[in-house]
């Protein structure tokens, strides 16, 4: 299974395959031509309350995984076409957060490697 994780800052390379963008909120100072996203599925991305509780330091990397994995599976179905794919090409989970270890990217690309 060919997934990757790369911060929407960064410049799109042909090695990227299909990028999605796994945020709920587009990247702020980010021009959609020059971001090369080809699926934005907002049902991968946490809940409103649960990214806003994240980033507040209400929950730490744990509770915010265990919550956000809890999410994720409401959407197993939806999900699976994106796992599927990730096993016949590179998939490019893209993200805006500056924290590259703990992020919604790294826990959905854990989901879709179980999920594929």
């Amino acid at each position: 299974m060919s997934i990757h994780l790369k911060r929407a800052f960064v410049a799109p390379s042909h090695e990227d395959g299909y990028r999605v963008l796994v945020d709920r909120l587009w990247p702020r100072g980010l021009a959609k031509a020059e971001a090369r996203i080809d699926a934005w599925p907002k049902e991968a991305a946490p809940s409103d309350e649960l990214r806003k509780a994240f980033h507040a330091g209400e929950l730490g990397w744990g509770e915010f995984r265990r919550r956000y994995l809890a999410e994720l599976k409401a959407h197993r179905e939806t999900l699976r076409p994106l796992a599927e794919r990730a096993a016949r090409e590179p998939v490019t989970l893209v993200f805006a957060s500056k924290d590259e270890r703990h992020n919604n990217a790294v826990v959905l690309g854990q989901y879709l490697r179980m999920l594929g």
